[in-house]
């Protein structure tokens, strides 16, 4: 079973949470984690930009080990770009040449993947967009940019999210919208009594408008872009 903690990396800051980074790297957990654009708003480098702690993580992410991406320790450390406006994210390849070059150069920071994910119109995005008066647009380009290929690849078709309660839901947009997995014997599961039944879980996918982010365009999923440019 892979397991994958997504989070955002400046809790690796944290004095309460320091010896984190030792922990998922003895565990062989795959980090998927956001990282701020390596471009500042104003066009200076990220290395003049003041998210010092953010950057900080991913080094401290990378000392943990000598070898972040080795076929003999395997540690995976793949970072995520979401667009801050309404915007569906650029070509995924092209955008992670632009952070490997950038973030080496610049802070001697390594990453196995760049995964470009559609930022979905809920909570904290979802309440700038109305805010600004962007939030229709966004949710219209979004459908119609929908692409019916996108369908048997998405996140929810083949990973389960868990929050520390260890309740289950079909993907972490769902579980920040408190929307548990549904599965057909019970209206609410829990890890711990699936994994003791050891059976094939029978489920229906919950969808609602914001799961169109994850079937427009190139697509976005755990894994990033979905289709080849």
């Amino acid at each position: 079973m892979q397991v994958i903690d997504r989070c955002n990396l400046t809790i690796l800051s944290s004095r309460a949470t320091e010896d984190l980074a030792e922990f998922l790297a003895g565990e062989r957990i795959e980090i998927v984690a956001s990282l701020p654009c390596y471009l500042a708003r104003t066009g200076r480098p990220v290395s003049e930009a003041p998210a010092s702690s953010t950057r900080a993580s991913p080094r401290r992410r990378n000392s943990t080990h000598s070898a972040m991406v080795s076929p003999t320790r395997s540690l995976t450390l793949n970072l995520v770009y979401n667009p801050q406006g309404p915007a569906l994210p650029p070509e995924q390849q092209a955008l992670q040449a632009d952070y490997q070059r950038e973030l080496g150069a610049h802070f001697g920071i390594r990453f196995n993947h760049l995964f470009a994910l559609a930022n979905m119109p809920i909570q904290r995005f979802g309440s700038t967009l109305v805010s600004k008066g962007e939030f229709h647009s966004h949710h219209a380009a979004a459908q119609q940019s929908y692409r019916a290929e996108n369908l048997d690849t998405v996140m929810c078709t083949n990973l389960v999210s868990v929050d520390w309660a260890g309740a289950l839901f079909d993907c972490d947009f769902n579980q920040m919208l408190g929307l548990p997995m549904r599965l057909h014997d019970r209206p609410r599961a829990q890890l711990r009594r699936l994994v003791a039944a050891q059976r094939r879980w029978q489920r229906d996918i919950r969808v609602a408008d914001h799961c169109y982010g994850c079937t427009a365009g190139q697509g976005s999923s755990c894994g990033g872009a979905l289709l080849a440019a």
